[in-house]
């Protein structure tokens, strides 16, 4: 009972624990069932618990430990791209620093290489010795007409070199309003700074002049931060020389001859002053002669009435707000009448064997040998009379050529760069660049592709000149292969260049247009190989050679296009809301209709066409050198395939080679509207401006733009003699509904939309209609090689050769004649001259198209 009672107890209340018998020696005893220790569970759960946060902790301090790595390897690595854009090319420099120096090149180390200026010389050394030549006419008190940097505002009627040798004398004739200048220099090699040169100015009325005028010429010296300057007086206000010394230079002696009649030693009557002061900088020299001029002196010759003049008097430089220091600036006035002549000696401290001073008789002789010696050179380079050419015709040619030379300048300073890795733009290394310029007015520094184009006439003339400039240029690259593509060095430079232009985008190409200099030196080569001017060619290549191969590679990669073996100019405008049609700057033809809507998608003919060129000649090079060529080789015959250049760019609709991209030709200029709230309505309202309108979406397309870049496979004679393509370019050239004119080719077809739009309601057009010197060079290169090979459309190709030719060279001349000057472009209706002037840079290729030298 006992049990079932307890049994049933248990039942009942199964809260209770259940006791259980245990035996323990040998006794039974009751103890009640223990379930396992609750702490001992809980403990387990914290400690899992605590194994988790641990491992989190962990995993969180590792991720930010790899965090902080990642970030700084980030910023170490954004730092090392960012030096890399600013770290120089590691081969050997092509040129060391004592290159130009009057120790390894005398003769060329003094010259007229500050082109911005109308008549000035300097030496090819960084910090040189200026010299240079102001002037103005005395007309009225009030009037200030000075002249010292070349300017198209000043309204010359013309000047320019109309001889010049590049190295050891010049001609030059400047028309003023009613009076000619004519700056002639000569130099004398012997010491060891560069030897002896003299300056010779005459003055003449002219025609339409009523009275002979008076002239003030100042001529100046000033040193850059380092040397010094020590004006000698004569009757208190006569500066009869300077003496000083610089680094480069040692010791020298600058003389001022009185003035003197034209063509005899009778000296004229004249007014003197002189200042003497400190300048911050040369590019502030005008400046500073502004303002140090005064109304108080009187002109007053015995046979003539007495009148005021103006002239340099005093001047106090400013307190500087920096520790630059300055440079010496001495200035000698001389008031004369016209006509005189004048001449200003300089001469070397260590030239101590001289026979006599370059002077006079002497100075004249002197001209007259080299003249004669230049005409020679002239006639044997370029061939003009042997082609019938008249004599006024090859006084042109001349005057082409020497602009070019004259054009020469020597540049020191650092480049602004902006890279992707930098939020704001840098200084590149100081570098030194002799390079001719486009224009002296305009353009007087440094662009990359045009000096391409500069170098095919002057290699012509002076292959060593093209060596020296083409190292110049390709000691700038940096060690991804990348140049900057304008040269604004030295603050001459700069002062003259709008601010944004200055910064150089480490992204953006320019036309490597130095192939084409480098193909014509592989010619010479192969056709002269013994000529005494070539004898450096081979070693110079060889040292070329690795930049070349740095230059090549950044071009293939960073220019790449969408799909291989296409290319795509980088530096597009981004700000498509006020183009018409966004510049690319960066391929030279800055306002060419490319693709509406800029993007990655786009594949430019003309780039495609220039690496074609490019891996032609590295082929070449490499062969020569006995370097490995297959790289190249297999580049080129990839590129060179018309099968795979059709496929990318040839538009069945329109049967032409064109750009492709994202495009539509439904856009418009037009103003803005302004939504003005009432309360403002009182004020003063914001300018309207003209901004885009799409009427129609872009799609991926062939753009429909026929000009000059649907005419690269030609013009860089990628296409073969037998390419049905040839044919279609040939008749496109010659319809002057599209690209003839009776004066040259022009640069966008007449029935084109985008033809002589403007792009903005500032920017005229620029590349939409006029004729362009280089391309039309070109495309007579092209025509030149097309019709001297077999094909189908051989005999089309002469014709037409011959027909453009004429039409190119008489227009120019007449122009010239016309007008005192060659110009940047030439308009399509009419060709008459017109953007900058001069402009000698790749307009003076018409002493080629006259020589049929290509």
């Amino acid at each position: 009972m006992m049990y079932s009672s307890s049994f049933r107890q248990t039942n009942t209340n199964p809260a209770r624990q259940r006791k259980k018998n245990i035996n323990i020696n040998g006794e039974f005893r009751s103890q009640k069932e223990e379930k396992p220790p609750v702490p001992f569970q809980k403990e387990n759960k914290n400690k899992k618990r605590m194994a988790i946060s641990k491992l989190l902790i962990n995993i969180s301090i590792g991720l930010c430990i790899f965090s902080l790595v990642w970030f700084f390897y980030a910023l170490y690595m954004r730092s090392a791209l960012s030096r890399r854009a600013v770290t120089l090319h590691p081969s050997p420099r092509l040129l060391d620093a004592k290159s130009t120096s009057a120790a390894v090149s005398p003769e060329r180390f003094w010259g007229s290489y500050r082109p911005h200026i109308y008549f000035g010389m300097k030496t090819r050394s960084p910090r040189s010795v200026v010299t240079g030549l102001m002037w103005m006419s005395q007309i009225s008190q009030s009037d200030v007409n000075l002249r010292h940097t070349c300017e198209q505002g000043d309204g010359l009627s013309s000047y320019g070199w109309l001889i010049h040798d590049g190295v050891n004398f010049g001609m030059q004739q400047i028309q003023d309003t009613d009076f000619t200048l004519t700056t002639t220099f000569v130099k004398r090699m012997g010491g060891k700074h560069g030897g002896d040169w003299t300056w010779r100015i005459t003055g003449k009325q002219s025609n339409t002049a009523s009275e002979a005028p008076i002239i003030s010429l100042m001529f100046y010296v000033a040193t850059d931060t380092q040397g010094y300057l020590q004006p000698h007086i004569e009757d208190k206000t006569h500066l009869s020389h300077v003496t000083g010394t610089s680094e480069e230079l040692g010791d020298f002696k600058i003389t001022f001859n009185k003035p003197t009649s034209e063509d005899t030693a009778t000296d004229k009557y004249a007014s003197y002053n002189y200042l003497q002061t400190l300048s911050p900088g040369l590019d502030q020299l005008t400046d500073i002669v502004k303002n140090s001029l005064s109304h108080r002196f009187v002109f007053s010759p015995s046979t003539a009435e007495k009148r005021s003049y103006i002239a340099v008097d005093t001047y106090t430089p400013p307190p500087q707000k920096d520790n630059r220091i300055q440079g010496d600036f001495v200035v000698h006035q001389v008031t004369v009448q016209v006509p005189f002549q004048i001449e200003v000696l300089f001469e070397s401290g260590s030239f101590h064997d001289r026979p006599n001073q370059l002077k006079g008789s002497v100075l004249t002789e002197e001209l007259t040998r080299l003249e004669l010696s230049y005409s020679e050179k002239f006639e044997e380079a370029f061939r003009l009379q042997a082609k019938e050419f008249t004599p006024d015709q090859v006084r042109f040619g001349k005057a082409a050529l020497s602009n070019m030379l004259g054009g020469m300048g020597y540049f020191f300073g650092q480049s602004m760069v902006q890279s992707n890795y930098d939020e704001h733009p840098i200084f590149y290394p100081e570098a030194a660049l002799f390079t001719a310029v486009p224009s002296r007015s305009f353009f007087p520094r440094g662009f990359l592709w045009d000096e391409g184009f500069h170098q095919l006439l002057i290699s012509k003339w002076d292959p060593q000149v093209t060596r020296e400039a083409v190292a110049h240029w390709l000691d700038l690259m940096n060690m991804e292969g990348w140049i900057p593509r304008e040269q604004i060095l030295g603050d001459e430079a700069l002062s003259m260049v709008p601010s944004q232009f200055v910064v150089q985008h480490t992204e953006n190409a320019n036309p490597p247009a130095f192939f084409l200099v480098l193909e014509e030196i592989l010619e010479q080569l192969e056709t002269h190989p013994d000529a005494p001017q070539l004898q450096d060619t081979l070693p110079f290549l060889r040292r070329l050679y690795p930049r070349l191969q740095t230059w090549f590679d950044w071009y293939n990669t960073t220019q790449a296009g969408p799909l291989p073996n296409s290319y795509r100019w980088r530096g597009r405008d981004k700000d498509t809301n006020h183009f018409l049609n966004p510049k690319t700057l960066t391929s030279g033809l800055e306002d060419y209709p490319r693709a509406s809507h800029p993007s990655e998608d786009e594949r430019h003919v003309d780039l495609y066409c220039w690496m074609v060129l490019a891996s032609r000649i590295m082929t070449s090079i490499a062969q020569l050198l006995g370097e490995p060529h297959q790289k190249y080789e297999h580049t080129y015959q990839t590129l060179s395939n018309n099968s795979l250049l059709s496929e990318f760019h040839w538009s069945k609709r329109f049967q032409a080679f064109c750009d492709y991209g994202n495009h539509t030709q439904d856009v418009f200029l037009q103003q803005e509207k302004v939504f003005v709230p009432a309360e403002q309505m009182n004020h003063e309202l914001p300018a309207k401006r003209l901004v885009r309108l799409v009427h129609k979406a872009p799609k991926l397309q062939y753009v429909n733009a026929l000009g000059y870049v649907s005419l690269f496979p030609f013009l860089l004679q990628v296409l073969t003699p037998d390419s049905q393509k040839l044919e279609y370019i040939l008749k496109d050239i010659r319809d002057p509904a599209r690209l003839w004119t009776p004066y040259g080719l022009r640069s966008l077809s007449h029935s084109d939309p985008m033809y002589m739009r403007r792009n903005t309601e500032h920017d005229a057009p620029y590349w939409r209609g006029a004729i362009r010197m280089n391309i039309n060079y070109l495309a007579l290169r092209a025509l030149h090689h097309y019709s001297r090979i077999e094909g189908p459309y051989q005999e089309m190709a002469a014709d037409l050769y011959q027909e453009l030719r004429t039409n190119v060279i008489n227009n120019i001349y007449k122009q010239y004649q016309e007008t005192g000057y060659i110009w940047e472009q030439y308009k399509d209706s009419t060709g008459r001259g017109q953007g900058s002037h001069p402009f000698t840079g790749w307009s003076a290729l018409i002493v080629l198209i006259m020589a049929e030298e290509y």
